[in-house]
């Protein structure tokens, strides 16, 4: 930490002490004069603006006296001695301590300097522990609270995209509420799941982060490597998460508040067919069948089943429904943060109260969520600490499971929606498939309600057991309730015009986790440090859920609030799942003379999901680190703040598999008893005993640099993960009764590189000056299959292929569209000239399945954030942008919108015709629902450039915010997504190619939402 000057005025007090006591003047009765003992001194405490700082603490040092500075930053305190030394402490500045005489005239004014941290000794969350930065040894990045702050987000997880090298986040969807997918260092697994580990105030939880408001959050750590990630063993093989929430702090109280409004837009509606087009599209339809006759002038009308009486009554007026227009509405969306925050120095608490709420651009869809979270750290004398971190949420999610915009793709533009009297016409053309999708938005028609409660707390106890030697009791319980309701009206596309329907489901998950830790911290001979840290922990799951489905609800208002009053019940449906994991943890950090550095982890998990052979895993790591730039020969390299280099290695497992996986089960089944049907249970799942975890050795090299005092730093890391006992169904011949059965049988590798670079290009000399500042990072990862059913033959069948990603695109090789002049070569492969020409790979003139192949794969080969940061006079900017780069995506959205059927609306598209003879998509055909090889034109570059947010800010002077009583006051404005640069949004018609989630081992379903453009109003002032 750079040193820093106060300005303190003690002339006087100089002058005074130097003069002789007897020389005083006498009072008026001609004694002498003797300072009282207590006397009230004032003063004023300023930043050094001059600006005054409210709720300052000024205390007496060796004594209990405290003042706090008023909104004015003046005090006044009563000083216990003749002489006495005031200790000034502020949040966020530099701790003041000077010493003053009782007898002094005058105010005494405190001018405080703000922190200057040094980001190297920053302090560092490393999972059962803290590190100072520059002692790390494993890779580990940090998101703090500015950068989250920096973009206003529903989810918590979503504030990680961009921000740290090598984890992919994705959208899952634009709709309100959505949450994301969090890939750390690429897939490792086909079924036991890649979802990182998330640690909340220590507590490992399971699920993801929807819960967290994240205003609530001060850092996020992301583990990436064996050696950070092997502490937490069978769960960290994904790597892991670790959120620390905001907590109290010794001083005065402080209140903030922030708060933000936002407006949305759609970013960019789906080019479709308007009327005419879409006439001429049918028609076209019609030609290719030969049932189109251009030289009668009345084709329109006489060719069976082209146009209904309100069709031609559109073309022959030029009308054309934009549904897509009239579905979408303006969004908006709004948060509110209240927090309280002070403490003493033997209790320290935290209060926050969180509001949001987002209505998305579809007027069913919206997301609200309340959160009252608490933190408290309480002292008891100087050797036992106590605390609790508690999280109350309950959120309300309408509408996650609808999708009434995909109906709108497809509805005819020449229908009417609307009568004469502005009444809905639930059925605009006589198709009698095709439905009003405006009649889905009619309040109450069509719900899908989720209701979600959650209570999570974290509780700990610690005690001084000897000096630095440390106990710690933690203990997390948490309690998630869900309740889903659906209804289907009658008059909505799913009903057609027939009986409602309901579903309802309800979960109640109930987790524990209590954990034993013992720490020993020491330094020996200013040489040697070392800390041990112990553990044995148990973590418990209970999950238990039921579920009914009715059709006839007799009043629609009931909704799925009443299902006895159904006519009819569909189903009805209950399970219950439990799980145990017991642990024990041993690391030893050991640094000598600030230059070499060791860790070494090991952890034992014993699973209940796995059999009575393989119950327990061992998962050791080891890792090193060399401080160069505190070597003897780095002397004169002054430039150098830090220059490390560190190794590690290690194991991690997964036991992400469901309960009883391992177990052999029954179902239930029907048989003829005599002949009398009844009821009974049959084998449906092997039993494996010898089931095994998941594992997971990884490789990392890292170096990490700091140069011209903190200009420029940044890391490189290079890792190489490999897998091994996959969990995967190996697959049965039917003729034994069973499908598969799950086995250790396959094996996967992960290589990648990783860079990490911040750069203060230009600093101000002081902090109303310019100031710049960019960070920025980029990864590379290569995901292959080594091995499968312990071999190294592929399956062509689940598409998984050794040397390959998990996910490939394995399919037919579109080259253009067959073409009037090629009719003899198209007729050979049994086409004619308009369809899809396919490579014949082999050239075996056949196409057939050997003419497959590998077109791509999800995986981006790069992937990256870019951040510059700007401030002047109160003024900041910060412009954040992030990058994928070189990965295929399967627009399952094109499949649905370019069926080229002449039936539904279409993607307005570049299609052939005998006088269009274009190479990009086949000539309409009313006899093929879809065109043949209609999957080959799913397949785009999946590569993106978005402008994540835009944010302008001013900080108001200190003096503005006093007048309204406040320490500070800042307003700001925010863009988010203004702009997105992709191939497949700007010239294919695609919708985002965020939403396509290539993280997911699934193929992405038709868009239901859009992408927006949200503009936000923010306000953050402190009191």
């Amino acid at each position: 930490m750079r040193q820093v000057k106060s300005v303190v005025f003690l002339g006087c007090w100089l002058m005074l002490a130097t003069y002789p006591s007897e020389a005083r003047s006498p009072d008026m009765m001609g004694n002498r004069h003797v300072p009282s003992r207590q006397q009230e001194v004032r003063g004023r405490v300023v930043d050094d603006a001059q600006q005054p700082l409210s709720g300052a603490t000024v205390s007496v040092k060796g004594s209990e006296t405290k003042a706090s500075t008023d909104e004015w930053g003046n005090f006044a305190i009563t000083l216990p001695a003749d002489t006495a030394t005031l200790v000034v402490s502020y949040i966020g500045f530099v701790t003041q301590e000077y010493p003053v005489w009782a007898d002094r005239s005058g105010e005494i004014v405190v001018t405080m300097e703000a922190e200057a941290a040094n980001e190297l000794d920053e302090i560092v969350v490393v999972g059962y522990g803290t590190q100072r930065k520059r002692d790390i040894t494993g890779a580990v990045s940090s998101v703090d609270a500015q950068a989250i702050a920096e973009v206003p987000v529903t989810q918590a997880s979503q504030a990680l995209q961009g921000r740290a090298a090598g984890v992919l986040v994705t959208n899952t969807s634009n709709k309100p509420g959505a949450g994301a997918t969090v890939r750390i260092r690429g897939n490792r697994s086909f079924s036991a799941g890649n979802d990182p580990l998330y640690v909340i105030d220590g507590i490992p939880i399971t699920g993801g982060l929807q819960d967290i408001p994240p205003q609530d959050i001060a850092s996020m750590e992301v583990l990436k490597d064996a050696s950070a990630t092997a502490i937490y063993g069978s769960r960290g093989a994904n790597g892991v998460v670790i959120i620390t929430t905001n907590r109290g702090a010794t001083g005065a109280t402080v209140v903030s508040y922030d708060a933000w409004f936002g407006m949305s837009n759609v970013y960019k509606q789906i080019e479709m067919m308007d009327g005419s087009r879409f006439a001429e599209f049918k028609r076209e339809s019609r030609r290719a069948t030969g049932d189109y006759d251009d030289s009668d002038p009345n084709a329109d009308r006489n060719t069976p089943g082209l146009f209904s009486p309100v069709e031609l009554e559109s073309i022959a007026l030029g009308r054309s429904t934009d549904y897509q227009d009239l579905m979408l509405q303006t969004g908006h969306s709004m948060n509110h943060s209240l927090s309280v925050r002070g403490g003493s120095e033997k209790t320290r608490f935290n209060i926050s109260l969180n509001y949001m709420n987002d209505q998305g651009i579809i007027p069913i869809q919206d997301f609200n969520r309340y959160a009252l979270r608490l933190n408290l750290d309480h002292d008891i004398g100087e050797r036992i600490r106590i605390g609790a971190s508690i999280l109350g949420n309950y959120s309300i999610t309408n509408g996650q499971n609808l999708n009434p915009y995909d109906d709108t793709l497809l509805e005819n533009p020449l229908g009417v929606p609307y009568d004469e009297n502005g009444e809905l016409v639930f059925l605009p053309t006589p198709d009698g498939l095709r439905s009003n999708p405006l009649s889905e938005l009619v309040p109450g028609a069509l719900l899908n309600r989720n209701k979600r409660m959650r209570l999570f707390s974290s509780l700990y106890g610690e005690v001084q057991l000897a000096e630095g030697l440390t106990y710690r009791l933690n203990f997390g319980p948490d309690l998630i309730q869900n309740r889903v309701g659906n209804f289907q009206g009658r008059y909505t596309n799913a009903r057609l015009g027939g009986s409602t329907a309901a579903q309802g489901n309800e979960d109640l998950v109930f987790n524990y986790t209590l954990e034993n830790l013992v720490r020993y911290n020491r330094v020996f001979n200013d040489r040697h440090s070392l800390e041990v840290t112990g553990l044995f922990g148990i973590q418990h799951r209970q999950f238990e859920a039921t579920n009914i489905s009715v059709r006839g609800i007799p009043v629609e208002e009931m909704q799925y609030y009443n299902f006895g009053a159904a006519e009819e019940i569909l189903g009805t449906g209950s399970s219950f799942e439990q799980w145990d994991i017991l642990s024990y943890m041993g690391r030893v950090n050991y640094g000598y003379d600030d230059r070499y550095l060791v860790t070494l982890t090991a952890r034992i998990d014993g699973s209940s999901r796995f059999g009575r052979n393989h119950r327990y895993g061992f998962f050791p790591s080891v890792a090193v680190g060399w401080n160069i730039s505190n070597e003897s020969f780095m002397e004169g390299a002054e430039f150098f703040d830090l220059l490390k280099l560190r190794a590690t290695y290690g194991e991690t497992g997964n036991t992400g598999i469901a309960p009883y996986g391992t177990q052999g089960l029954l179902a239930r089944t029907t048989y003829a008893f005599d002949e009398t049907g009844a009821f009974g249970f049959r084998r449906n799942q092997l039993q494996n005993d010898n089931l095994k975890w998941e594992t997971t050795r990884q490789l990392n090299v890292g170096l990490d640099f700091s140069i011209f005092n903190g200009r420029l730093s940044g890391s490189a890391e290079y890792y190489r993960q490999d897998t091994r006992d996959l969990l995967m169904q190996r697959q049965l011949p039917f003729t034994s009764g069973f499908g598969s059965v799950l086995e250790n049988i396959g094996a996967t590798r992960n290589v990648g590189v990783e860079f990490s670079l911040s750069t203060v290009n230009i600093q101000a000399e002081d902090e109303r000056g310019f100031n710049w500042t960019t960070d920025l990072n980029f990864a590379t990862n290569k995901e292959s299959i080594l091995e499968l059913y312990g071999g190294a033959q592929d399956d062509v069948g689940n598409r998984w292929f050794i040397g390959e990603p998990i996910q490939v695109y394995y399919d037919f090789e579109k080259i253009g569209i067959w073409q009037a002049n090629e009719a003899e070569a198209a007729a050979s492969y049994g086409r004619v000239p308009g369809e899809i020409k396919i490579k014949d790979q082999n050239g075996d003139g056949v196409i057939n399945d050997l003419d497959r192949v590998i077109l791509g794969n999800n995986r981006p080969s790069l992937t990256g954030g870019f951040t510059n940061r700007f401030a002047y006079r109160g003024f900041d900017l910060s412009v954040f942008l992030f990058f994928n780069v070189g990965n295929m995506i399967y627009s399952t959205f094109h499949e649905a919108n370019n069926t080229l059927f002449g039936r539904y609306n279409n993607l307005n598209v570049d299609y052939w015709t005998p006088d269009n003879p274009t190479n990009a998509y086949p000539r309409p055909n009313q006899n093929q629902e879809r065109p043949v090889y209609s999957t080959s034109m799913a397949y785009f570059d999946g590569s993106f450039l978005k402008i994540r947010n835009i944010n302008l800010g001013y900080n108001f002077p200190s003096s503005w915010a006093a007048r309204i009583k406040a320490q500070s006051l800042r307003l700001y404005v925010s863009a988010q997504q203004p702009l997105i640069v992709s191939s497949y949004v700007n010239r294919h018609q695609g919708v985002d190619p965020e939403g396509i989630d290539f993280n997911s081992d699934s193929e992405q379903l038709p868009v239901d939402t859009p992408p927006v453009r949200t503009w936000l109003l923010g306000l953050n002032v402190k009191f």
